[in-house]
Parts: C-alpha cells; sequence; structure tokens
C-alpha cells in the first residue's frame, strides 16, 4: 500500500498568511528533500519552501496567490525511502569561543527552531557571493543566499563595475567621434539625454541581474532578501527578525565608499553610486580622490559637458602605479579638465545657494573653489565589521577585513571570507576565484586560492592595465628585471585606430628569463593585459609568448613584439639586443 505523506508548510517564526508567489511543482514530479515546492513572499523577504520528505507528487494543493502559514497543507505525495535530512549544527551563542569550542559547537545537535536551515549560506550576493553559492550548489550543497538589496549582484553588478562601463563606452563614442573631426569625418557636437542615458544604463543592469535571479533558480539555490548579523557561530538573525541556522557559512559582504569627515549633508555631494546617476548634470564637477574609481567617472563627467577638476592628496594619481603608465593619460586628461591638483588637501566644504564651497591647501592649487557637484572617491571600506561577527568568533580587524587561511578559512574553521572583506586588492574578478576555493573547500574537494598575480585596470581614457610585479615594487623590494617596452606608434594597428599614445611593457626575471609582470596603456588594455596574466601563471618566459602566432594587424601583437624584444628576434623595431 502506498504510504501517502503530507507536505506542510514549516515554522514561519512570526510571520502568518504568507503569500505565495510561485508554485514550483506539479501533479507527477518526484521531489526530493530540499527540493523547494513554492516560493512565499514576506513584506521584507522571498524564500522558497522545500520538501521534507521524498515522493512522487500525488495532488497539490495550493496555487500562486494563496495565503499560508505554518503547518498549511502544500502537496502530497507517495513518499519513498530516503536518507534522513543531515542536521543542523548547534547555535549555542558564545561571544569569546576558542576555535576548538567553536568545533565542538558546530558538530551539537540542532535546535530546530530557526526559520530556515541550510548546509552553506552566504552573506551578500556580489560577484564572489553569487559565484559561491552557484559553485557550492553545482557540487551538491543546500545553499541560502542572502541578500540585503532587493535584487542580486551586489555593488558591482548594480552600482559599479557595470553601470560605470556603460556609461563609460558612452563616453568613448562621444571621445571617438570627436577626435575622428581630425580625419574628415565630423559629427557636430552631441546632445546628451541623461535621462535616457541614464535608463540605458539601468537596462543594462537589470539584464544582469535578472540573468542572476534565473541562475540561483536553476541551481535551486533559495534567496532572501534581507540583512543578516550573526547572532552565534551557527546562527544569523534578519533584519526582518528571522534566523538562519547553517553548518557553513561564507561572508562575502564587500564593502562601502569611504566618505570624508565632517561633510555637510547635502544631495551635491555624492558617493561613486551617486554620481552613477547624472541627475542633473553639473556644469562644475570636483573628484575628491585621484584613483581609479574617481578618473573613471572623471572621464565619464567630461565626455558629457562638464568641467571636471580632480583633486588627489598624494604626489601623483593612481597612487602606486609606475609613474610612466600615467603619461600618455595625464597628456590627453590635462587638455580635457579643468584642473589637476595633486599633493593637495581638501581642508573644508560648506554648502552654498551657488554651489558646494570647497577650500584646498597645496603649493599650486587655489584657496577655495565652488562647484555644482563633489564626487567623493577616496576609497572603500571593507564590511567586515558591519556584521556582528565577534558572536560568531570571527576576528575583524580595525579596517573590516577577515583574516582567511589559503581555503578563504577565517580563524573560525566554518565560517569563511572572500572578497573585499577578505583582504588584498578590491576587485570582483579576485573575489569569484576565492569563492570557487570556499565553495569546493566546504564541499570537501582540496582546492587553494594560490593566484601568482590578479590583474588591475583603469578603465579611463586610455585604459590603464597592469599584472604582477611593477617597476615600483621591483625597485622597492630590489628585485632585478629586464623590461622591454613597445611604443604603439609601431602598431598598425594602434595608428589606424588613431591612437598611437599607448605602448606595452614586461618585466622580465634577469635569471631565468621568466614573465615577472606587464603594463599595457592604450585602448581595450583591459581586454589585452589577461595574455600576460596568463604568462605569469604558468611561468612563461619570452620565447614561449613570440613564439605564439599572434593575428595581425591586432594591439595584441604588441605583447609578442615585447617578447621578441627580449628575446633579439624583433624586427618591427630597430632594437637590438644587449648581449
Amino acid at each position: 500500500m502506498a504510504d501517502t505523506r503530507k507536505l506542510l508548510v514549516p515554522d514561519l517564526g512570526d510571520f502568518a498568511d504568507v503569500e505565495i508567489i510561485e508554485v514550483l511543482v506539479a501533479v507527477g514530479d518526484t521531489v526530493a528533500v530540499e527540493d523547494p515546492l513554492i516560493t512565499v513572499e514576506t513584506d521584507k523577504a522571498s524564500m522558497d519552501i522545500p520538501a521534507d520528505i521524498a515522493g512522487k507528487v500525488i495532488s497539490v494543493d495550493v496555487a500562486i496567490g494563496d495565503k499560508v502559514s505554518t503547518g498549511s497543507l502544500i502537496a502530497k505525495v507517495e513518499a519513498s525511502e530516503a536518507a534522513p535530512e543531515a542536521p543542523v549544527e548547534s547555535v549555542e551563542t558564545t561571544r569569546n569561543m576558542s576555535a576548538p569550542e567553536i568545533v565542538a559547537a558546530n558538530d551539537a545537535a540542532p535546535s530546530g527552531d530557526a526559520t530556515y536551515a541550510a548546509q552553506l549560506v552566504v552573506i551578500g550576493s556580489g560577484p564572489g557571493g553569487y559565484t559561491a553559492a552557484f559553485r557550492a550548489a553545482d557540487l551538491g550543497l543546500d545553499v541560502v543566499l542572502i541578500e540585503r538589496a532587493p535584487v542580486l549582484g551586489g555593488v558591482c553588478l548594480n552600482v559599479g563595475c557595470i553601470p560605470s562601463k556603460a556609461l563609460l563606452h558612452a563616453a568613448k563614442v562621444i571621445d571617438d567621434a570627436a577626435a575622428m573631426a581630425d580625419h574628415g569625418v565630423s559629427f557636430g557636437a552631441p546632445k546628451i539625454d541623461a535621462e535616457k542615458l541614464r535608463g540605458w544604463k539601468n537596462e543594462v543592469v537589470g539584464k544582469l541581474t535578472g540573468g542572476l535571479a534565473a541562475l540561483a533558480k536553476q541551481r535551486k539555490v533559495r534567496v532572501v532578501n534581507a540583512e543578516a548579523k550573526f547572532e552565534s557561530p551557527n546562527r544569523l538573525r534578519l533584519d526582518n527578525n528571522e534566523t538562519l541556522d547553517f553548518k557553513h557559512c561564507i561572508i562575502a559582504a564587500g564593502s562601502e565608499p569611504a566618505m570624508l569627515p565632517g561633510l555637510p549633508d547635502d544631495p551635491r555631494i555624492v558617493d561613486s553610486t551617486g554620481a552613477l546617476e547624472l541627475a542633473p548634470l553639473p556644469k562644475r564637477l570636483l573628484v575628491v580622490g585621484g584613483g581609479i574609481i574617481g578618473l573613471e567617472m572623471a572621464c565619464v563627467y567630461s565626455a558629457l559637458g562638464t568641467d571636471v577638476s580632480v583633486v588627489e592628496l598624494t604626489d601623483s594619481l593612481m597612487p602606486g602605479t609606475d609613474p610612466d603608465l600615467l603619461r600618455p593619460f595625464m597628456k590627453i586628461v590635462k587638455q580635457r579638465y579643468e584642473a589637476i591638483m595633486v599633493s593637495t588637501r581638501v581642508t573644508g566644504m560648506r554648502a552654498t545657494t551657488p554651489g558646494i564651497e570647497v577650500k584646498f591647501e597645496g603649493d599650486k592649487a587655489p584657496s577655495m573653489g565652488i562647484y555644482d557637484r563633489v564626487l567623493v572617491a577616496i576609497g572603500r571600506r571593507a564590511n567586515g565589521g558591519t556584521l556582528d561577527a565577534d558572536k560568531a568568533g570571527v576576528t575583524v580587524d580595525q579596517h573590516g577585513i577577515i583574516a582567511v587561511d589559503k581555503q578563504m578559512r577565517s580563524n573560525v574553521p566554518h565560517i569563511f571570507a572572500i572578497g573585499d572583506l577578505a583582504g588584498g586588492p578590491m576587485l570582483a574578478h579576485k573575489a569569484t576565484h576565492e569563492a570557487k576555493v570556499a565553495a569546493e573547500v566546504i564541499a570537501g574537494e582540496k582546492s587553494y586560492f594560490d593566484a601568482r598575480a590578479i590583474p588591475s585596470v583603469a578603465y579611463t581614457d586610455p585604459e590603464i592595465a597592469w599584472v604582477g610585479l611593477t617597476e615600483l615594487e621591483a625597485r622597492d623590494n630590489g628585485i632585478e628585471y629586464e623590461k622591454t617596452q613597445i611604443p604603439w606608434a609601431a602598431s598598425g594597428r594602434a595608428l589606424s585606430l588613431g591612437r598611437p599614445e599607448g605602448f606595452t611593457k614586461l618585466l622580465f626575471d634577469k635569471k631565468t628569463g621568466r614573465v615577472l609582470g606587464g603594463a599595457i596603456v592604450g585602448p581595450g588594455a583591459g581586454d589585452l593585459i589577461s595574455e600576460v596574466c596568463l604568462a605569469v601563471e604558468m611561468g612563461a618566459d619570452a620565447a614561449d609568448i613570440s613564439l605564439t602566432i599572434h593575428p595581425h594587424p591586432t594591439l595584441s601583437e604588441t605583447i609578442a613584439f615585447a617578447a621578441e624584444a627580449m628575446d633579439g628576434t624583433l624586427t618591427d623595431l630597430y632594437m637590438p639586443k644587449k648581449h
């Protein structure tokens, strides 16, 4: 006789009459334990309700729009034999536990009173977070992905990498069109519809975030839209007062823009998120901070017709970058920008009717200026200190950074950290690789983050990209190297693009001849640098690159030329190798 069992809504805590927004099973389907049955939505979160019994669905007793509460009937199944559900570890609340104590707590019996339970919870759905969640799901883990924003993607997809690159593309089209006037093709002054441009940027973002939602659903990753904080080593409390018990956790909560202290509360003073809104386009813009984020937005606003000034505390833009990489960039922007003030301190801001009054301190800076908008882009601060991680025993430093080992483990063995708050460069492509390592380790695989080099790119005009050893680092650390540098004036492709100002350089180990690092300046540098990154990662030498046939005419040839210069086989320039 068939064993007919009921699938019921589990304990929803304080919530009742929760609306069903999606029914995920039909009569005849076979479900396993933890397969999602329905998706419900509260005023602050949406979640999948999973099956707690495996079997064949013989009736579905709910529909979209129905209201359910704890104990409501979802469906009936003909039960099949299935392995019992893996227990969720204890949620003993201890603020200052030693590592052995935390491991012991992790092996204790479950409390069973949480709103959700999962083998793995990932906090944050940026590139690191969603990559970790999806990789873990692919490896068979039951995953909950927590995101405080209404959509997935984090800072990068929503208010960072992607929208800024869309606007930078628009800026490039404007600049390229203007440059063609010198070659006999004139388009006239562009007409800027900021609202329509903003809408296109948002459409690009929407396509990507929507795609992430679909990928999460395909992988049966449960998404909870809420803000999470640790309550104990195995429990999170959400800002809607729900709780989530977990066996493992990956913290991928990213970072926030840093702001100067004591600024007036005025909408004309914005961070990078506010700058992306283009509302309205200012006549004069001051960018405080000469790093990559500030300079990328400076490129956008300049192309859209704004008079841009940049102020930087240190003696150079993009601090820490090899000076030669900046020269082609500086030659262009000095003609486009109203002012570039280095070695200059902002000593105060005051909101006035005409604009934001900014006071400066520096040898070559004006004492004061008035701007329609001020973009503060002085860096980012990791979010490690915002999660009550101490309640889980996780150590967070004063900068919000969580120290991790090569498997991305924190000092608490079952809690991992990746991305901006795990230290190192705050780059999405670093976070995605760390994410896969963490997910694979949790799934029982032997995986380590051991990248030799992480590329950096400034999507300015011209683009600037570098990877591996820089000349500044080599000189500071006494590393002997040989350098080859190919001016793009020798590249037929660069000349045909009207962009001969760039160059490609490679650094080689003086003893072994292996590629230690490299840099590229010019259009598409961010795409081209991947070949240099691969060379560093594989321990390639000059011959490995020079004997690889590169298509002609391309900008990628300049990497081959730089390797040929090291080998002494270059014919496109006269650069005899010294013996």
